[in-house]
Formats: C-alpha cells, structure tokens, sequence
C-alpha cells in the first residue's frame, strides 16, 4: 500500500467531523482557484461577499456562471469542434468551428421571479395561452445605452448578430449542464421593431419543435435554413 493509499484509507475511517478539522489545516497551506491570490483573499471571503452582495450582483454572478458551465459542460465534450477566441464586446458569447464553418452562439440563464422560475404565460397576455411549463428568458445586453445617431436603444439584440441562443436552465432544474438551443432567427421579433428580437423569449421545458435540448441538432436546425418563428401563443 502506498502512503496515499493509507492516508486515503485512514480519512474514510474519520469521522466527518475530523475530515472537516483535516481540510481546515490543509486550506491553510493551498489556495482553491487563483482568484484568490488575484484578490489577496480566501475563497471563502469571497464567496461570502458575494453572498452578501445578494440581488443585482447575485444575477449576474448566476449569468457568468452560465456562461462557465456552457464552457465546461458543453464546449469542453464537444468532438471536433473548435472554440475561437471572442474579442470586444460581440453579441456573441462563442464562436465554435467545425470542418462546415464557424457558428455564434449566445448564452442565457432562464429568468427568475421573487427567487422563483419565471413562467411564459405569467410573463405577458401574448403568453397566456402557452403550455405551464414554459419558462422565460430576457434576451437583452445587460449595459443599456442609445446610439449617438439615432437615439436607438442598444440593450436589444438584433437578428444577425448571433447565430444560436443556448439557455442555462439551471433555476427550474438545479443543474448547470443543462441547456435549451434554439435558433437565432426563429426567435421572437419586436413588435415596435422587427429587426429587434424581442425582450422576452418562451422557453419550452423538454424538446420540441422549436428547442432541442442538444447542441448539434440546433446546429442542424441552423445550417438546414429554415425560416420560421418560435411558438409565442
């Protein structure tokens, strides 16, 4: 038996408590990310201070994580498929390539309310008439503005600008690797603007016709260039 094979075996004979008292003494010695050394403070004290930052900054937290986990959980497991790097500001969060082109992609995290999972036909009238277990995502920039020359709000999308929404729907099923994919284009326009993708989009809950819950058959939907427009009542 090698010594971390006996240290192993020990640990599994200490109780819970004594792991914990373990762990404490070896976090003195190892940081867990390089944040902290970035920040000059403990993983603790700054998911503390995150936690005590609470609304606001806790969504948009949640938003970044989305975007990590659609890295990790969807990028990384991808075969032959490249991630090119994003520069500025796009509208895009990814730009991934395969042997057929480069596809844009944007990622969301399902809107919540008072802490709870938004529901489509809560959300507007035009909804009402939607299945129960539709859930909602704002598909807006975060930083708001208008244009110089026109006066033109910039927080809403404009068709074109990317390629395919992917949706973390962590807040309805707890967990980080699971997305819903839709194409850009089938999603619902503005009704002041259709060149403007509408601020708030229905999410279908399981594959249909309209989402799919796996990357490559959005991709599918994409390059077979259909035109169409997501169910919206």
């Amino acid at each position: 038996m090698s010594d971390i094979d006996e240290i192993e075996h020990l640990l599994r004979l200490c109780t819970p408590a004594q792991r914990h008292e373990i762990f404490q003494q070896l976090r003195q010695e190892f940081t867990i990310h390089p944040l902290e050394q970035e920040l000059h403070a403990r993983a603790e004290i700054i998911l503390g201070a995150i936690q005590r930052a609470g609304g606001l900054t806790l969504r948009m937290i949640r938003g970044v994580i989305a975007e990590s986990a659609f890295d990790v959980e969807v990028v990384e497991r991808l075969k032959n498929w490249e991630s090119l790097p994003v520069t500025g500001d796009p509208a895009y969060d990814f730009v991934l390539k395969d042997r057929q082109g480069e596809v844009r992609l944007q990622v969301k995290l399902q809107r919540t309310k008072s802490g709870q999972p938004w529901l489509a036909h809560q959300a507007r009238k035009a909804f009402r008439s939607l299945p129960p277990d539709m859930f909602v995502v704002e598909t807006q920039k975060t930083r708001g503005g208008k244009t110089k020359q026109t006066g033109a709000a910039t927080r809403p999308y404009r068709f074109g600008e990317f390629d395919l929404l992917a949706v973390a729907t962590y807040p309805s099923t707890k967990r980080w690797d699971a997305f819903m994919y839709t194409v850009a284009d089938w999603l619902i326009p503005d009704p002041n603007d259709p060149k403007l993708i509408f601020r708030y989009q229905p999410v279908a809950s399981t594959a249909n016709e309209d989402w799919t819950d796996q990357f490559q058959t959005a991709v599918k939907w994409l390059r077979s260039g259909q035109k169409k427009t997501i169910r919206a009542q």
